[in-house]
């Protein structure tokens, strides 16, 4: 069996991988569901830890459109779409940038999270333990650049490997662990700095 990969559920024997699903699609645009059906949550759950559940859902909606409007570019060696999948969201997040720091900066001024997709509870148990563990990060992603926090949250919170990374965002695999390593080195430099 095949995993799909992105989610815990193996494909079953004979169930078509994501690039022969998108290939199948361009005779048979019907077939495009699957791709969405397989990987939308991930997608909405990554973009909705960026940007706010709200924006998710329309930047979710685009991701999808966007690329059953490309499809017929999609790279057939690669049987797994979330690489480009999470390039197009990134892409489009780009457009959401302003929004994007200006919650990081509002939670490492007040520590509210405006971009909260949690369970309450949740949340309150979470701001008792980490808050200002929770303020110094935000305060460290707002700082990042771009390209820098767009490689450290597809590898934190996409769980794509350097190289899904490179291609999702189409840059080297070098390039990629360039940026991880300089926003990994803020993130630390934050964190050890002892608390007042």
């Amino acid at each position: 069996m095949t995993a799909v990969l992105g989610t815990d559920t193996p494909l079953r024997e004979g169930v078509d991988d994501d690039a022969a699903v998108i290939g199948a699609s361009l005779a048979e645009p019907d077939r495009f569901g699957e791709i969405y059906d397989r990987h939308a949550v991930a997608v909405h759950h990554y973009l909705a830890r960026r940007i706010g559940a709200s924006v998710a859902d329309d930047l979710t909606s685009e991701t999808f459109l966007s690329a059953f409007r490309i499809r017929g570019r999609y790279d057939r060696d690669r049987s797994d779409a979330r690489p480009w999948l999470y390039g197009i969201a990134t892409n489009l997040l780009h457009r959401h940038q302003r929004t994007e720091r200006s919650g990081y900066r509002a939670l490492a001024r007040s520590g509210v999270d405006a971009l909260d997709t949690g369970d309450h509870a949740d949340t309150v148990a979470a701001r008792v333990t980490a808050g200002a563990q929770a303020q110094e990060i935000a305060g460290v992603l707002a700082r990042l650049t771009a390209k820098e926090r767009d490689v450290l949250l597809l590898f934190a919170w996409a769980e794509l490997s350097y190289q899904e990374i490179a291609e999702a965002l189409r840059i080297p695999d070098g390039t990629v662990r360039s940026r991880l390593n300089r926003a990994r080195r803020r993130l630390h430099t934050a964190l050890d700095r002892p608390t007042h």
